[in-house]
Parts: C-alpha cells; structure tokens; sequence
C-alpha cells in the first residue's frame, strides 16, 4: 500500500514540471515576440528619422521656379521634388476654385481652397501631357472655416486678378478622407468636395494640370489662414509603440519570475516536502 501515494506523489510532481515547461515555453515566445516587434518599431523609427533629414534638407534649399518643374519627370525624380519652395508667377482661374470639405486648421473644421494658377511665360516653355501644354497648377491657398447653418454656402475668399507671386511648397495630391461613394460625390455637382485627384479635375475643367500640387506658405491674406500642419514623417508614433512592446515584454518577464520562481521558492520554503524537510 505504501506505493500509492509515491505513484500519486510522482505523477503529481510530473504534472507540476509540465505546466511550469508549457507557461516558460509560452513566456519566451511571448516576449521573443513583443521584444522582435519593438525592434522592428526602433527599425521604422531609424528610417523615419532619415526621410525626415531628407525633408528638412529639401525644406533648406533655394527656391525653385516654377516652370522648372513642369517638363515631365520619372516618379523618382517628382519624388525628390517634394517639399522643396517654389516660386509661382501666374495669373489665378478663380472659375475652377474647390473647397475640400472637413479640413481643420487649429482644431477647427473648414474648408482647404484649391485653385489652379496659370504661369506666367511663353507656352513654349513649360512641359506637355500627351499633346497637351501644361503651363497651370493647382494651388492649395489656404483654410477658411464653413457657415454651419447653411452648409451649402461658400464663404468668401478674394482672388486678385491680374499676375500675381505665389511662394510655396511642393506637394503630391491633396490629402484624402474617407469618402461614401454616392451620386451626390460625382465630378462637377459642386465645388464642396471631399477629395480631389489632380487627373480626374484635369478632365473635368479641360485644362492640363502639373502632377503635383503647392501648398502655398505666404502669410495670411485673401482671407484664408495658412497655419498648415508642420510636415513630419511621424518617427515620435514608432519610437512610443517599441516604448509599449518593450514595456510588454518586460511586464511578461516580471510576471514570470515572480510567479514561477519567487512563489514557487516561498511555497517550498513554507511546506517542505519530507524529502527535503527532515
């Protein structure tokens, strides 16, 4: 009768070393994981960090002007072209102006107002779109906040005629937001829009636009603000995500050694087994 409770001790002891194996397996892989995934944050943020020197060596350099930019590049060389200034010199299309909806500016919605401008110069110096000249781009002005008692109404934005300088940046498509696609979004039912494609408003207006957008950065006038967003490639996001993985893990490990170990050794030590206890 005495091998009873040493069969039942033993496949009792066995039991114990099979769950503390299964939770240590599942303790390493979990904070072999969490700690890969900080890395990988660290990764992303080391690269981050660099487009962002790449934009803030562009931002530094001269000025260009603007008919510079409109014979046609490769992607790369548009790529490279990206928040450098520019310097515009034309004459505004007021008829072709769009208000993109559900902008904010300081915390506030409005709208963001888009207008093509014309370059100043002979036709024969700018690029070609198949065999279209391109001699206008569409220009971000500006923010001005929206009348929420009648929202179909456009608030009122000044337009100089004649020639005038615009300074800015350059720019790839404005930003989009999510959009439901319904009739009421179809091309040409208003100028309230939700997003706007360079290419498709080209078709739309009849008249070839550049690629690429300028956000203008001269100071406040015409009526629109200009406080616009500072541009960054968001490297504090990846380098707060590793902080939590990395926090995650070692919450893991914490969890573990004073689970598995420190409790196990105070259990030991509080009901010794008569094997060991004399």
């Amino acid at each position: 009768m005495g091998d009873v409770p040493d069969a039942s001790a033993a496949s009792s002891a066995r039991k114990v070393r099979l769950r503390f194996a299964i939770i240590t397996m599942a303790a390493v892989i979990a904070m072999l994981v969490t700690a890969s995934l900080g890395r990988w944050q660290l990764r992303r943020a080391a690269e981050k960090e660099a487009y962002q020197a790449q934009l803030d060596a562009r931002a530094a350099m001269p000025a260009l002007e603007g008919h510079s930019l409109l014979a046609p590049l490769a992607p790369s060389a548009q790529e490279e072209l990206l928040h450098r200034q520019v310097v515009l010199q034309g004459e505004w299309l007021p008829q072709h102006t769009v208000y993109l909806d559900n902008r904010q500016m300081q915390g506030r919605p409005g709208f963001y107002v888009l207008t093509p401008l014309r370059l100043a110069g002979p036709v024969g110096q700018v690029g070609q779109v198949g065999q279209n000249l391109v001699q206008t781009v569409l220009v971000q002005r500006g923010w001005v906040p929206r009348n929420f008692e009648n929202r179909a109404a456009l608030p009122t934005v000044q337009t100089p005629s004649g020639r005038v300088q615009v300074q800015g940046r350059i720019a790839s498509q404005p930003a989009r937001l999510l959009e439901l696609q319904t009739p009421a979004n179809g091309s040409g039912v208003s100028q309230i829009r939700q997003n706007l494609d360079t290419a498709s408003f080209s078709r739309e207006i009849g008249v070839p636009l550049a690629a690429w957008t300028v956000v203008e950065t001269d100071a406040a006038s015409d009526g629109l603000a200009r406080d616009w967003p500072v541009v960054g490639s968001g490297v504090e996001k990846h380098y707060g995500y590793a902080f939590q993985w990395f926090g995650l893990c070692s919450l893991i490990a914490i969890l573990y050694v004073w689970f598995q170990i420190v409790q196990s050794v105070r259990r030991r030590r509080r009901h010794p087994s008569p094997a060991t206890g004399g």
